[in-house]
């Protein structure tokens, strides 16, 4: 790969640095065509027929109403689903409450809002392009799912995916790999993803300003999920899906969010596995969340305890006002670090001993779901942003600050040597001393969870890294995102990211399949790829590349540097 030469450093706005731990066509198995409805990005080709038809068949029974979808390639599929009430005015940091019932059939047709969020700045051409973003429309009328499925009969495993974000912005349909169309029509599998609360309006305490009726407002982006969870439980039979059979994993922001499920009393029993892509766990504190909504209180000059007045607020102005509180409380670490520039403070769940009971995977693994197995995973090259084209003098000097002078040259010597395929830029995107996304420190965080899941010594737990390298542009690696089209089999509608290349198809056909078995099965090994449990003597790890293998504890030098 070409090194890159420009003069500039590894700098990251806050607006990027965010991006990063959001984000990161039709894709198709391996030897089979793509249905050319299911694909509506920018790199689609209209090669193929269209298959799309609205037939009455396409009409499903839910406990408050029937819903119609529509039926291409053999997929059902009914998008914006409601699985609660609209969540603004006086139902704003409420638990979701359940859909009114209608009597007319519910045209499922179209992805719902996404929750109120900054949007991207469209100014990284480079990662746009890769990545393909899609900020969609917003509304706090978004508690709603999507649903793909072969067949409204039968019993086949739920895969219930969340998206990224960190808990601040995203949504389940900003980026072509979360189309699950793909899952449903070549792994037999019912495929699901939501949207629910994020930011202030799912993670801010406002129970001193409400009272008691708000006791449960810090964590009603989470509760949302339950929630949406509980509508599988009582809904996803009438779509051909098991409710005994539920998977759900998220990446980045998502896969924090899986974490912190697996540690709820509220959403015991409502899935049997569990994946976590690139992301981790945390929580906030519950004085500290006390202490900013008293502080916003006084920033919007209200009364303390008039809770109309924030829910008559609209959302940009409430963001505008919890941005400039935030920025008079001490600064808060996000996930990986502490959060560069205003607002200080990383929305995320806080441990309320309601809600959420504990910091799961901080010191040990929930004990309340300790018979869910397990997959957990990272990316090579985390940090990528294509922005960033560091020399090495530059990339050198970044290591050095974040770590010391002496353990950033050895870091950076250790890395130069275990991948002299790569460029400055690229081996900059694996670890660069910037940003909050850092690949290295993310193998740690997969290995430090892994152990603690291990320890329980119940159900297994399976690790993966993703290294296969983007044939697009020059030095992209695999980002942060770049598994999501290889696991949800959408090589194809996400080819300005993969090319769509036989390589592509052919990784993409065995991850997906290991996603499928393992929510079918609570084992993703296939026929001629065995995937070995892990355990914390030898890290044993899946490499997905185009030599699929299992490997112990790969980047293990590496990582342990970090560690000393």
């Amino acid at each position: 790969m070409s090194k890159a030469k420009s003069d500039s450093g590894i700098v990251l706005n806050r607006r990027e640095a965010l991006l990063m731990s959001a984000t990161a066509g039709l894709g198709i198995a391996l030897g089979r065509k793509a249905a050319a409805s299911d694909s509506i990005k920018t790199g689609v080709h209209q090669q193929e027929p269209g298959t799309c038809s609205t037939p009455r068949s396409a009409i499903a029974n839910t406990r408050y109403g029937k819903v119609r979808g529509y039926l291409d390639g053999g997929v059902f599929t009914f998008k914006g689903v409601p699985y609660g009430q609209n969540t603004g005015g006086e139902n704003r940091w409420l638990p979701a409450k359940p859909p009114v019932p209608w009597k007319d059939e519910y045209p499922a047709l179209v992805y719902g809002a996404n929750c109120p969020q900054t949007l991207h700045d469209w100014t990284g051409n480079e990662q746009t392009f890769l990545q393909d973003w899609d900020d969609g429309w917003q509304s706090e009328d978004m508690l709603k799912l999507n649903i793909w499925t072969p067949s409204l009969s039968g019993s086949r495993a739920v895969m219930f995916y969340i998206h990224g974000g960190g808990f601040q912005f995203g949504s389940s349909y900003e980026l072509p790999s979360h189309e699950g169309a793909q899952m449903a029509r070549h792994h037999d599998v019912v495929q699901i993803s939501v949207n629910h609360r994020l930011n202030s309006l799912g993670f801010m305490d406002v129970s001193e300003i409400g009272g008691a009726g708000y006791e449960d407002s810090v964590s009603v982006g989470m509760s949302d999920l339950v929630a949406a969870l509980k509508w599988v439980q009582e809904n996803i039979a009438n779509f051909g899906g098991d409710p005994n059979k539920v998977m759900i994993y998220g990446q980045s922001g998502g896969g924090g969010k899986v974490a912190t499920l697996m540690g709820m009393p509220s959403a015991k029993g409502l899935f049997q596995r569990a994946a976590i892509q690139s992301g981790g766990s945390f929580a906030g504190d519950k004085d500290e969340a006390k202490e900013f909504a008293r502080m916003l209180v006084k920033q919007l000059g209200i009364g303390a305890n008039d809770i109309g007045a924030l829910q008559k607020l609209d959302w940009a102005s409430l963001n505008a006002a919890t941005n400039a509180a935030q920025g008079k409380m001490p600064p808060r670490p996000g996930p990986f670090g502490a959060m560069p520039g205003p607002p200080a403070r990383f929305w995320m769940p806080t441990v309320d001993g309601r809600v959420i009971t504990e910091n799961t995977f901080q010191t040990s693994a929930p004990e309340i779901s300790k018979d869910v197995p397990l997959i957990i995973g990272s990316v090579s090259e985390e940090g990528n942003s294509m922005r960033s084209r560091p020399t090495e003098a530059q990339w050198r000097a970044n290591l050095a600050r974040a770590y010391g002078e002496d353990r950033g040259k050895v870091l950076a010597d250790a890395l130069r040597k275990a991948h002299p395929e790569k460029s400055i830029r690229t081996l900059s995107y694996m670890c660069g001393g910037g940003g909050i996304l850092n690949a290295v420190s993310i193998r740690n965080s997969v290995v430090h969870i892994a152990k603690l899941k291990h320890d329980l010594k119940a159900a297994p737990v399976y690790t993966y890294y993703f290294s296969w390298q983007s044939p697009m542009l020059e030095d992209a690696g695999a980002w942060h995102t770049a598994d999501l089209a290889f696991c949800f089999d959408n090589t194809k509608r996400c080819e300005q990211g993969t090319g769509n290349t036989p390589e592509a198809q052919a990784l993409a056909k065995k991850m997906a399949t290991a996603w499928a078995n393992f929510a079918r099965t609570g084992n993703p090994s296939q026929p001629g790829l065995t995937w070995t449990p892990s355990d914390p003597e030898h890290n044993q790890t899946m490499v997905w590349d185009n030599d699929c293998r299992v490997v112990d504890d790969p980047e293990s030098e590496i990582r342990k540097i970090i560690l000393s």
